[in-house]
C-alpha cells in the first residue's frame, strides 16, 4: 500500500500554502477544483484570488450575471467551466438551500462537477472517503502501477479507477489525497521527474523497467488541422461592435468580434474556424457589403490586419481581422447579440484572450461620422 509513505512524505514536504487550503468551505474548495482542472497551479491563483474577491460565497456568485462571470474568467480557457461553474451555483441555491451536498455521488451530480471532482470536494470539505482520479494521479498511478495505455481510452481509464479505490486510505484520507496531487505536481511529473526523492519509488513499476519516461503513454498523435476565419473589427469612434457567441461550442457565450459568414463558408452560423484551411478572406467590396447586409451598417472599405494564430486542444485556428471605421447607419445595429464595446473596456469584458489582446493593442483613431445609434455602448 502507498497510502502510509505518500502521508508521511505530504505532511514533510507536501504544499501546505495554497490558497484554497486550510479551508473546510466547500464553495472555495470547490472553485479551486473546477479552476485546476486542466490548468497549472500557479496560472490558477490570481483568477482564484480574484474571483473569491468578487464572488466570497455560492450565492454571490449564484445572483451574478453570466457576463461578469465570464470576464472574470478570460484568459484561463475552457470556458464550458465558467459556464458550469455559474450553473452550478445557481442550482446549490435553488435546489440545496445554497449548501453544497456532502456526499460525492450527489455533488457528481451538478453542472461541472464529474467524479474526481466530486471526490476532492468531498474529501476536503467534509471529510468523507473518496478515490480521485485528476491528471496527476492518473500519472502516478500510471508509473507506479506499470499501466500501459493512453489514459484516456475507456479500459485504461477504468484500471486506473481500479486501482485508486484499491490504493484509497482508511484514514487520513485528506492528507492522502493531497499528497497524490503533490507528488504528481512537484515529483512524478510529466518530464524529468524526480524519482530519487519519491515517496514510493522502492515499488514503482515504471521505475523498475525503465519506462517511467513512456509512462502515461501519450494520447495517439493526430493531425492538428488548420482553420481560417475572418474578424471585422467595426469602430464607431473609440468603440468596436461585438457579437455574442452561441452558448456552447468555442468560446461559447463570450462577446467576440462579429467573424465573416461569406469567408467561412457558412452564413448560418458564427463558429470559429468554420471555413476549409485554404479558404482566403473576401475582397473588401465584398466584406463591406456583407456588413451593410448583415449589421445594416455602412462602412469604409476593410483594411486586413496582421493576421494572428490561436491554439486550441484539436485544432489552430488562424485569424485574419479586417479594419474598418462606420459610416452611417441606414439601419440600427441593435439585433440581440450585439454591442459596441468601448476599446478602453475591453481588458474587463467577456472577450476570448486573443480577441482581447487584438483590442488593446489597437491604437485609437479619431471617430468618423456616425448616423444612428446602434446598440448599447457595453460589450460584457
Amino acid at each position: 500500500m502507498i497510502a502510509p509513505r505518500l502521508i508521511d512524505w505530504q505532511r514533510r514536504h507536501g504544499r501546505h500554502d495554497l490558497p484554497w487550503q486550510r479551508t473546510r468551505d466547500p464553495y472555495r474548495i470547490w472553485l479551486s477544483e473546477v479552476m485546476l482542472q486542466q490548468t497549472q497551479v500557479d496560472t490558477v491563483k490570481p483568477y482564484y484570488q480574484r474571483f473569491v474577491a468578487r464572488f466570497p460565497d455560492v450565492g454571490s456568485l449564484a445572483a451574478a450575471q453570466v457576463d461578469d462571470v465570464l470576464a472574470l474568467w478570460s484568459g484561463l480557457g475552457y470556458y464550458s467551466r465558467a459556464r458550469n461553474l455559474h450553473r452550478c451555483a445557481r442550482e446549490v441555491v435553488a435546489r440545496h438551500a445554497g449548501v453544497f451536498p456532502d456526499d460525492p455521488q450527489r455533488l457528481a451530480e451538478l453542472p461541472g462537477i464529474g467524479r474526481s471532482t466530486a471526490a476532492a470536494i468531498a474529501v476536503f470539505a467534509f471529510g468523507r472517503r473518496a478515490a480521485i482520479l485528476d491528471g496527476n494521479v492518473r500519472r502516478v498511478l500510471c508509473r507506479h502501477e506499470g499501466v500501459r495505455g493512453y489514459p484516456g481510452e475507456r479500459a485504461v481509464e477504468a484500471e486506473l479507477w481500479r486501482i485508486a479505490e484499491v490504493e484509497l486510505a482508511h484514514d487520513d484520507v485528506e492528507a492522502y489525497t493531497q499528497g497524490l496531487m503533490d507528488l504528481g505536481a512537484t515529483l512524478c511529473v510529466r518530464a524529468r521527474p524526480a524519482c530519487t526523492a519519491c515517496p514510493i519509488a522502492s515499488d514503482c513499476v515504471a521505475l523498475r523497467e525503465g519506462v517511467v519516461a513512456e509512462l502515461p503513454a501519450p494520447r495517439p498523435k493526430r493531425a492538428v488541422p488548420l482553420r481560417r476565419c475572418t474578424m471585422f473589427v467595426i469602430r464607431r469612434g473609440p468603440q468596436v461592435l461585438v457579437e455574442r457567441r452561441p452558448p456552447s461550442g468555442v468560446w461559447g457565450g463570450l462577446w467576440s468580434l462579429p467573424e465573416s459568414a461569406s469567408a467561412q463558408g457558412d452564413a448560418a452560423r458564427p463558429a470559429v474556424g468554420g471555413g476549409p484551411a485554404g479558404a482566403g478572406a473576401p475582397d473588401p467590396a465584398a466584406l463591406a457589403a456583407e456588413i451593410e447586409r448583415r449589421f445594416g451598417l455602412r462602412v469604409t472599405p476593410p483594411r486586413a490586419l496582421a493576421p494572428f494564430d490561436h491554439a486550441f486542444t484539436h485544432f489552430r485556428l488562424r485569424v485574419q481581422p479586417v479594419d474598418c471605421d462606420l459610416v452611417s447607419a441606414p439601419r440600427a445595429a441593435d439585433a440581440p447579440g450585439l454591442a459596441w464595446l468601448a476599446l478602453d473596456d475591453a481588458g474587463e469584458a467577456a472577450l476570448p484572450r486573443p480577441v482581447k489582446t487584438l483590442l488593446q493593442g489597437l491604437a485609437l483613431r479619431a471617430p468618423g461620422a456616425v448616423a444612428g445609434t446602434g446598440g448599447s455602448a457595453t460589450g460584457g
